[in-house]
């Protein structure tokens, strides 16, 4: 079983999908041709037979690992007994396909490669056909089963009895050999090979000017701009739409079951990375998606779903991989997500209040737009009276929870605002009712004044992490009394010795859920928002700094983060957690300038 920490594996990608590269330069998980594809290489959720990519030098140690500028190739330098090299991966931006590069050069004395290969289809459980063929007189190998192939350019490796294939590259000082890995249909001719150094300039090309149109300033700037590099690297070039992290089935819980498929796009997460964006100058990038939305979500109202695929797909059915042991043994293997069946309250207010500043930023809307936000209103109308599932999609049985409740206000009280100051067309007294019925509710029924403290839900002696958002929809300021009153209790129920934050009390069974989990991110990055923009700066900062040094030593985040093993959890690199850091950096930024 591979058991490589979630925290050391680099990410590579080319907007199309994405690869795990383990610190010793294994290749454990690659979904093909999308995010949400199959995986051909799967060994992170089982073992080497499963599938993997090793490259490396024999008896060497890697001696360090960057990216190169604001990119995502992979440079990983190795010293071997006698000599160094230079291992450089990368997935080239250009073009409709997917192609992996692996570089190796020898930057001083001599080195031996090794080169090992097991490529597996359908999630690790297809061994393809594999043979030699020639293309243009040089040898290649070629992969298939079903309708997938794999072409590999380059020195070939050697089949082997029990599997897979290796291989060994002799190179002195200044030699340098190349892999390509490229996917296709089966049925289509072998592809061409790959002009690498082209490739490479066009893929530094678009990562330079990208990062050129970042504006990102002040103590955090570095972490800030490799989180909006990552919201960029898990968007689809082609489509627009963001998934919520690379992988699916990375574990909440070392050896637990709460293990979920994250390869989707969530309106929320879309949402909150279109903020993101145009906080920081990426008005591009935020009509990207917004264009996603409007076609994901075209169609009767009443079929609103809180996440799609990839290209707008309805269709996420959840089952189950029995053929792989997962993560540390946690079990079972998911894909598919079965929260895409869930009313979750608070996911049009999100769209609403990214739709709102995208406005704010210069954007107008047109018709199709503005006509589609209405009916999602509609659509919450509706649904004024139903129970929901929450932010954090909890499997047991619906509640009124107040942070969606909330958010449903926000949703109205956008639209509001849209008639009054954009002169846009809408029912806005009906609006209007429905969103003073809704802040009177809360009040009467979300507040807890015993406690001074909003509740996790309204009939339930419970917080939520999900309250400390409360401040950004407007619904009230971050330093009104029940707010702090909010935070105190935070503090006291879900805030761990080390300043790290539960999203909400596990022991208290609400998920339907067995098992526990570690804190949360972004709940914690939450907390330094709340902190900062509350007047306690030196809390924030102090909280901030150890959520920094929690990071990876390329600067991802997974899910979740335990600090007493200091080991990252969950799907990874999760795009919410880089939210949360950007969001918590421009609150200090605000708190402190501002």
């Amino acid at each position: 079983m591979v058991d490589t920490p979630i925290e050391e594996y680099a990410f590579i990608g080319d907007q199309h999908t994405g690869a795990l590269v383990s610190r010793d330069g294994s290749i454990d998980w690659l979904c093909l041709p999308r995010f949400d594809s199959p995986a051909v290489f799967a060994a992170l959720l089982g073992d080497e037979d499963n599938g993997h990519w090793q490259v490396g030098v024999r008896d060497g140690d890697v001696t360090g690992r960057q990216y190169e500028g604001d990119s995502f190739t992979l440079r990983t330098t190795w010293a071997g007994p006698r000599g160094t090299a230079v291992v450089t991966d990368f997935m080239p931006t250009s073009g409709d396909g997917s192609d992996l590069v692996r570089m190796v050069e020898c930057t001083e004395g001599e080195v031996d490669v090794d080169q090992t290969l097991v490529m597996r289809f359908s999630y690790g459980k297809v061994r393809p056909w594999v043979r030699r063929m020639q293309q243009d007189g040089e040898p290649v190998l070629v992969a298939v089963a079903g309708p997938a192939s794999l072409t590999l350019h380059g020195p070939l490796p050697e089949g082997r009895p029990q599997g897979g294939r290796v291989g060994q590259v002799h190179l002195a000082a200044g030699e340098q050999v190349c892999w390509v890995l490229t996917s296709q249909e089966s049925w289509r001719s072998l592809p061409p090979p790959l002009k690498v150094a082209e490739a490479l300039e066009l893929t530094r090309t678009y990562w330079r000017e990208f990062s050129s149109q970042l504006q990102a300033e002040g103590p955090w700037a570095t972490p800030v701009r490799r989180s909006l590099l990552l919201l960029k690297a898990l968007t689809h070039i082609g489509t627009g739409g963001i998934v919520a992290a690379a992988t699916t089935s990375l574990p909440e819980e070392f050896g637990g079951e709460r293990n979920w498929d994250y390869r989707y796009c969530w309106l929320r997460d879309a949402a909150l990375t279109l903020e993101a964006m145009l906080a920081h100058g990426l008005t591009y990038g935020a009509r990207h998606w917004r264009d996603w939305l409007l076609r994901a979500v075209a169609g009767d109202p009443r079929d609103l779903q809180i996440m799609y695929g990839l290209g707008g797909e309805r269709e996420l059915t959840e089952r189950e991989l029995e053929h792989l042991p997962g993560y540390a043994g946690s079990r079972p293997v998911r894909v598919g997500n079965g929260a895409v069946d869930q009313y979750q309250a608070d996911v049009v207010g999100e769209v609403m209040i990214a739709l709102a500043r995208l406005r704010d930023s210069g954007v107008e809307e047109d018709d199709f737009s503005w006509a589609l936000q209405c009916a999602m209103l509609d659509y919450l109308e509706e649904r004024l009276d139903w129970p929901d599932n929450g932010i954090w999609e909890m499997r047991g049985q619906p509640r009124f929870f107040t942070h969606g409740r909330v958010m449903m206000w926000a949703a109205f009280d956008q639209a509001v605002r849209a008639v009054r100051e954009r002169g846009l067309a809408g029912p806005v007294e009906r609006w209007q009712q429905v969103r003073d019925q809704l802040h009177e509710e809360v009040w009467q029924r979300g507040f807890d004044r015993a406690s001074g403290s909003f509740l996790q839900a309204y009939d339930v002696d419970e917080v939520d992490a999900a309250l400390l958002q409360l401040p950004h929809t407007g619904f009230l300021a971050y330093d009104d009394p029940a707010m702090l009153g909010t935070v105190a209790r935070i503090e006291a129920e879900l805030v761990d010795e080390h300043g790290m934050v539960a999203r909400y009390r596990t022991a208290a069974g609400l998920d339907g859920l067995a098992g526990h989990e570690a804190p949360f991110l972004i709940c914690t990055f939450w907390l330094v928002e709340q902190y900062a923009l509350s007047g306690r700066v030196a809390d924030a900062e102090s909280l901030m700094a150890r959520l920094v040094d929690a990071g990876s030593e390329l600067g991802l985040y997974a899910e979740e983060y335990d600090p007493v093993r200091r080991r990252h959890v969950g799907n990874f690199p999760q795009a919410f957690s880089h939210l949360g850091l950007v969001r918590a950096a421009d609150a200090l930024a605000r708190a402190q300038h501002g």
